[in-house]
């Protein structure tokens, strides 16, 4: 499954970069969240519920950031392992922009094994669009309140 798009962010590509490459501030934006760890800048493991209609998916989603350059893209993967299925995520984005407007494409293609994602994609689609959409949006108020703060 492929998704991807463009958030217009009312902060500078400062401010935004700070909020999307702090792992911890990261975890805050993800749904379903319970623990999160940080190994080190570029390795973090959480452990998350994901909201899959009825009840929810406990997974351990270990991070990597694959690459980045600073104020202007970041890639990242994401391996989730929970009973009955198994995920693979990678994920970029690339921020455009000057004074305090920015623009961030983004892009995920998630790959979901095991039975869950034999419910094919028909029926996980909606949930990860909701899911990136509930994100973006947790994103967009995180880096109002930190351009706000200053």
């Amino acid at each position: 499954m492929r998704v991807e798009g463009t958030k217009e962010l009312p902060a500078s590509r400062e401010v935004v970069w700070d909020v999307i490459n702090d792992p911890a501030q990261m975890a805050t934006l993800m749904p379903g969240v319970e623990s999160f760890e940080i190994q080190d800048e570029r390795h973090w493991t959480a452990k998350v519920k994901v909201p899959l209609g009825l009840g929810g998916l406990k997974m351990t989603m270990k991070f990597e950031k694959v690459e980045e350059r600073p104020l202007e893209f970041a890639s990242l993967n994401a391996k989730g392992t929970g009973v009955g299925a198994m995920m693979n995520m990678t994920t970029s984005f690339t921020l455009s922009g000057e004074g305090d407007q920015t623009s961030m494409a983004w892009e995920a293609d998630v790959k979901i094994a095991g039975p869950v994602g034999a419910m094919g994609q028909r029926v996980l689609q909606p949930i990860v669009n909701q899911q990136v959409e509930n994100v973006l949006t947790a994103l967009e108020t995180k880096v109002t309140e930190a351009a706000a703060s200053g």
